[in-house]
């Protein structure tokens, strides 16, 4: 069976799907590249997703870094593979596209990686977000570049902002 929940995060809502054993999909419900599924919440529940959503609770806390929850990524194998090299960015560090194609052995692939990067399916659990330019800009996050500073920023990859005074 596919379940299929809806959790309301600092950043947006957050369409969460999972089978019976795994993890499916993570996708923000707004973002302006709109996923193709569109699913009503399950009424059923279902574990990982509740797991999922405590784990979301924790992180958006400041209190967890790293998610633990039984997933599938359902992809080409070259996408598999760039995925599973997002799972190796530590919390509150990033990498360049290009150090992501070095890292996966393929240093040309820098565009298909990113494309593979576009298209994970487990957004923030598959940090996506943690790859950058080479040049440190934010640049190529499926769920739009406000919420990539976001999600850095909470991280601790980018300096807070900090509120000027005016007078």
């Amino acid at each position: 069976m596919q379940y299929t929940k809806y959790y309301s995060s600092p950043i947006g809502i957050l369409e969460i799907s999972a089978s019976d054993l795994y993890l499916t999909h993570v996708l923000f419900r707004e973002a302006q590249k709109k996923p193709s599924r569109q699913l009503e919440e399950t009424p059923e529940n279902s574990p990982i997703i509740d797991e999922c959503i405590k784990q979301f609770d924790a992180y958006f806390a400041g209190k967890l870094k790293d998610f633990d929850i039984p997933m599938l990524a359902q992809g080409t194998d070259f996408q598999r593979t760039v995925w599973e090299s997002l799972k190796t960015i530590p919390y509150g560090k990033t990498v360049s596209y290009l150090e992501l194609s070095r890292r996966i052995g393929n240093e040309k692939a820098i565009r298909a990686v990113g494309t593979a990067n576009g298209c994970n399916p487990l957004t923030i659990i598959l940090p996506c977000h943690r790859v950058i330019g080479s040049d440190g800009s934010l640049v190529g996050y499926g769920g739009d570049l406000w919420r990539k500073e976001w999600l850095l920023r909470h991280e601790g990859s980018l300096p807070k902002q900090e509120q000027l005074e005016l007078f």
